[in-house]
This record gives structure tokens, C-alpha cells and sequence, in this order.
């Protein structure tokens, strides 16, 4: 029974189920109530951990970063080569939306950039935190690109800028894919990158 749920495990769900459902479908659609009813939690219960439901998507959205930052930083280590980081990083961005469209029914795409670009003019806070994560991701990338242009196996010769225009381009065939409903569209995602940054004929 929700009422049996411990304090910690009442607030997991309702961060879990609330980032599921707004990924799933938009930030605008879904409610307290929507959140609520499909965790079984009671809207009191909501309010005792979170003062809004944007407040439950900024805490959501960290506890989110949270359980990817462990992947992130095993494929993106430094004992792994340069470009073979790039290669998996493609390479889990189509896996995961493999996964959620076998679960969801559809292709979600980011779930950052979903709903960044939904509530960007009106919900500072919201903004704010889906910029520092996305921030955080394109720190990988270019940590990346700066030890492939140490080994000159990239054409790129600036990691920074690299690393947000590259960042960029995953974003926009991961809205592409969402848009066209369609996991084919990320399947050129890794070649695409590999030509952006000139390392298409590169041995791995």
C-alpha cells in the first residue's frame, strides 16, 4: 500500500515515475495527478518532497544523471582510446533508445532536450539544470576529442568548440529520430560523427 511506502522509497518512485511519464509523453501534458496516480502516491505525500512538479523534474533529472554518470564514465575512461570512447558513446545513445522504444512504444530522444526546448522560455529553473547536465555530458566529449587531436587522429583541431557543435549533432538526430518515430535515423549516428570530426578512415 502507498501509505506503507517508506519516506526514501515514496520519493524514488515519484522521481522515476515522473521523469518516465514526461519523457514518455511532454512536460506539458502530464500533471501532479497523472505523476501521482501512476505511482499510487497520494498528492500530499507529493508535495512533502517536492513544492511543484518542476521542482520533482529538476530532482528527477539529477537523480537521472545520477545512474548515468557510472556508464558515462566507464566508456568515456581514459584507459580506453580516444575515439573508441566516441564509437561507444554513439553506440549507448542508440542502445538506450532501443531500450525505451521497446518499452514505451516510440522513439523518446533526449529527455534533456525534450523538454528543454518546451519549458526554456518560461521555467528558469527547469532551463538551468538541463544546461548544466548537458554541459557535464559535452565535458566527456571533450575530454575525448582533446586526447584524439594529442594522437592526430582527428581533423578537429579546437576540443572545446568540437565538443559542443558534436554534442549538438547527437541532439539533433536524437530529435529527428523522435520525430520521425523511427530508430533507423540514429543508425548513420556513429558515422556521421566519425566524419564531423575526420576520423572515418581512423583504425580502431
Amino acid at each position: 500500500m502507498a501509505n506503507m511506502k517508506k519516506p526514501c522509497e515514496t520519493k524514488e518512485k515519484l522521481l522515476q515515475v515522473g521523469f518516465d511519464l514526461i519523457w514518455d509523453s511532454s512536460y506539458g501534458s502530464v500533471s501532479v495527478d497523472d505523476i501521482c496516480k501512476r505511482a499510487g502516491i497520494n498528492k500530499g505525500s507529493f508535495y512533502h518532497f517536492f513544492p511543484s512538479k518542476a521542482d520533482l523534474v529538476v530532482a528527477a533529472y539529477e537523480e537521472h544523471w545520477k545512474q548515468k554518470r557510472p556508464e558515462m564514465d566507464r566508456i568515456f575512461s581514459p584507459q580506453v582510446p580516444p575515439l573508441e570512447r566516441i564509437r561507444n558513446f554513439c553506440r549507448l545513445m542508440y542502445g538506450f533508445q532501443k531500450d525505451k522504444a521497446e518499452k514505451y512504444g516510440h522513439v523518446c530522444g533526449c529527455p534533456f532536450t525534450s523538454v528543454g526546448s518546451e519549458v526554456a522560455t518560461f521555467d528558469e529553473k527547469i532551463r538551468a539544470k538541463i544546461e548544466y547536465l548537458m554541459n557535464r555530458s559535452t565535458k566527456y566529449l571533450e575530454n575525448a576529442l582533446a586526447d584524439a587531436i594529442r594522437e592526430g587522429s582527428v581533423i578537429v583541431k579546437d576540443p572545446v568548440a568540437a565538443a559542443v557543435t558534436l554534442q549538438s549533432l547527437v541532439l539533433g538526430i536524437l530529435v529527428e529520430a523522435r520525430v520521425q518515430n523511427d530508430l533507423k535515423v540514429l543508425e548513420a549516428m556513429e558515422s556521421t560523427v566519425m566524419d564531423f570530426i575526420g576520423a572515418k578512415a581512423v583504425a580502431v
